[in-house]
């Protein structure tokens, strides 16, 4: 019942085989979806190379550069894909960064320049690929980003990203409200921890990790794939009635309260 046969998919964030992001660009291949892949630009090409012939198996007809914080390469990535494709129905954002420093120790120690940046990079890049996005989108579309309980919920460690996500969840709300009249809809997946590239910044990441597989109601964490699979609802026409709404990947533990 799910298939995505015909779509044009976007997927941001890739960075190897344990990103969530790859989890998802996985499961809108195996559903039929035409998938368009971006990388980090970097000086020695590292990420074009390592995450090139990890997509490669999924046969991106798009493939391209963008780092979120230039204006002009966001512009070039989806002029390339007006290009190349005429339109977009799928958009799935999973990109956060923050620096390590401000992911351990006080709060309120955070810089002003750490804070600007984790805003920017991971709550206002939707704002910026949404508003590129919409008029790609002449049939509607679907437009998913990742988040954490983080941003709802005090978690050891996390700061700036926990703040960063709260923006980015109500984010998803204002542009779920703005686009919905064309037919796009904007949802949000609340990830329960799962060891990443990203992930591994926080402190204390393997305790929080352990702690909801002791916690959670099925007593373990969830995959790459899980969330792939919910992302691929969302984009689908089974989850038509749905928009503007996070929803937890976590094996339930977003419910406990001890």
């Amino acid at each position: 019942m799910l298939d995505l046969t015909g779509k044009k998919a976007l997927v941001t964030g890739i960075a190897n085989n344990r990103s969530i992001a790859w989890g998802i660009a996985q499961q809108l291949h195996q559903a039929g979806a035409e998938l368009g892949v971006t990388y980090l630009p970097d000086d020695k090409g590292r990420f074009e190379k390592k995450v090139g012939e990890l997509v490669e198996p999924l046969a991106p007809t798009v493939f391209l550069p963008c780092d979120v914080q230039n204006d002009q390469q966001v512009d070039e990535t989806f002029s390339a894909i007006a290009e190349k494709w005429g339109k977009l129905d799928i958009l799935i954002h999973c990109l956060a960064f923050a620096q390590k420093d401000d992911l351990s120790g006080d709060f309120s120690a955070t810089s002003r320049q750490g804070f600007n940046t984790a805003l920017d990079v991971s709550s206002y890049s939707l704002t910026r690929l949404a508003h590129s996005a919409k008029p790609l989108m002449t049939d509607g579309g679907a437009i998913v980003t990742l988040t954490y309980l983080g941003g709802v919920k005090v978690i050891p460690n996390y700061n700036v990203m926990g703040v960063a996500k709260a923006a980015l969840e109500c984010s998803v709300r204002y542009l779920a409200s703005e686009l919905g009249p064309h037919n796009i809809r904007v949802n949000a997946i609340s990830a329960g921890p799962i060891r990443t590239l990203a992930s591994s910044a926080v402190g204390g990441i393997l305790d929080m990790i352990h702690h909801v597989e002791a916690t959670a109601p099925l007593r373990r964490t969830v995959t790459q794939v899980e969330v792939g699979n919910t992302a691929a609802f969302l984009c689908s026409d089974l989850s038509s009635g749905i928009t503007g709404q996070v929803i937890y990947v976590d094996s339930g533990y977003e419910i406990m309260g001890m």
